[in-house]
């Protein structure tokens, strides 16, 4: 499924999962924002163009961070009159993840999953605990062994790749 939407008044296609750079959103790094401009959608051929926007849709993301893109130089001459000018511009992104692209006022799917996941591996977690704490004995034996064999093992001297000189 993807969508065609307006942020900052760019038109970008996005997919969930998707990540993408647009102008810089007033939202700080971890926020949730919504994109409510969608104008077309498609949902395995089953196409949805807005007239002008797709009624109910809207498209959930979540800020990653802040950016600058490249140095633009911009450079003015006029010939024959002495005058020259240069100047610089980086504009300002931001990252945005794409985490829907639904209905309006839908709860997502994918939170309520993950917090039962941690739950049954709870207890799990305790045994490897128990096991970690013993594992480091035993790789300290093993650096000890690795460092002895390595200083009885001496290596011979290089050959000398040089060929006699001619007399």
């Amino acid at each position: 499924m993807y969508a065609i939407v307006e942020i900052a008044g760019q038109q970008f296609k996005v997919e969930e999962g998707q990540k993408i750079y647009v102008h810089r959103l007033d939202a700080a790094e971890g926020d949730s924002v919504e994109f409510e401009k969608v104008l077309l959608t498609d949902n395995d051929g089953a196409v949805i163009v807005g007239e002008p926007l797709v009624p109910n849709t809207v498209i959930e993301g979540k800020v990653l961070g802040h950016a600058r893109g490249d140095k633009v130089i911009i450079f003015k001459k006029k010939r024959r009159k002495g005058y020259q000018k240069r100047t610089g511009h980086r504009q300002d992104f931001t990252q945005v993840e794409i985490l829907s692209i639904g209905p309006a006022g839908e709860p997502r799917k994918k939170a309520a999953p993950k917090a039962e996941k941690k739950a049954a591996e709870a207890p799990a977690t305790e045994e490897v605990k128990a096991e970690v704490k013993k594992a480091p004995a035993k790789k300290a034996a093993a650096v000890k062994e690795t460092a002895e064999k390595k200083e009885t093992v001496k290596k011979a001297p290089a050959k000398s790749t040089k060929k006699p000189a001619k007399e």
